[in-house]
């Protein structure tokens, strides 16, 4: 079983529970309102806009000896840039305020989760970070694109307020495999646990945006 095997793993049981959030499952079976999917984009918005400067800190942080490593990062950068713009897009095609979503603050969960990829990066192991990668781009091939069309087909909405969506389903395939091919050269078994273990927290925190949304979605059902 190489590394990468070995990640997929260990980290079944946290995929499955993210998998499993009703918010994710309501996604994909086109059963969010408006309000809903907007303020799922809102939350990918705060985090999104993060990725390209903790790659850069990661990569600043990465020793010598992860030199090729460095120049991935290198490379995941200039994929990422301004992908938190596209989110703004399709914000406005959805009829909402792109700028107030701008100026607005990250729920709890969406802050704690970001302060703790930075925490990761230049307190504990800038490796660590990779955990976050493995969550978020597995994600995104396992439910984005199924959820962007189920939600499309359900609000009649047009094509461009998908643009965050319907790119990160197919462009994160090719990350993955990228992806795979890098963890593969990890050979440092404290930087391979270091890995696994960030990313079931990142499972468990990025779930939590989704319980979260959750929970403002019961909120005004109840109301």
């Amino acid at each position: 079983m190489n590394f990468y095997e070995q990640l997929q793993f260990e980290t079944q049981g946290a995929r499955e529970s993210l998998y499993a959030i009703e918010f994710i499952q309501r996604g994909v079976g086109g059963q969010l309102s408006l309000d809903d999917y907007i303020a799922f984009l809102t939350q990918a918005y705060h985090h999104v806009k993060h990725t390209v400067p903790l790659l850069m800190a990661c990569g600043s942080r990465l020793p010598e000896s992860y030199e090729w490593l460095r120049v991935a990062v290198a490379e995941y950068i200039e994929e990422e840039l301004g992908h938190q713009e596209w989110i703004l897009n399709d914000i406005n095609a959805c009829g909402g305020d792109a700028e107030a979503v701008r100026n607005s603050h990250p729920e709890p969960a969406t802050e704690l989760m970001v302060a703790y990829a930075y925490d990761t990066i230049n307190r504990v192991n800038p490796i660590g970070f990779f955990g976050m990668v493995q969550v978020l781009e597995g994600t995104s091939i396992a439910i984005a694109d199924s959820a962007a069309g189920a939600i499309q087909a359900s609000l009649s909405l047009p094509k461009k307020a998908f643009s965050y969506l319907s790119s990160h389903g197919a462009l994160d395939i090719e990350h993955v495999e990228f992806f795979k091919g890098l963890m593969n050269r990890i050979e440092d078994p404290r930087d391979r646990q270091q890995i696994v273990h960030s990313a079931k927290m990142f499972y468990v925190l990025y779930g939590n945006i989704f319980r979260e949304l959750g929970l403002r979605e019961g909120s005004r059902h109840a109301a």
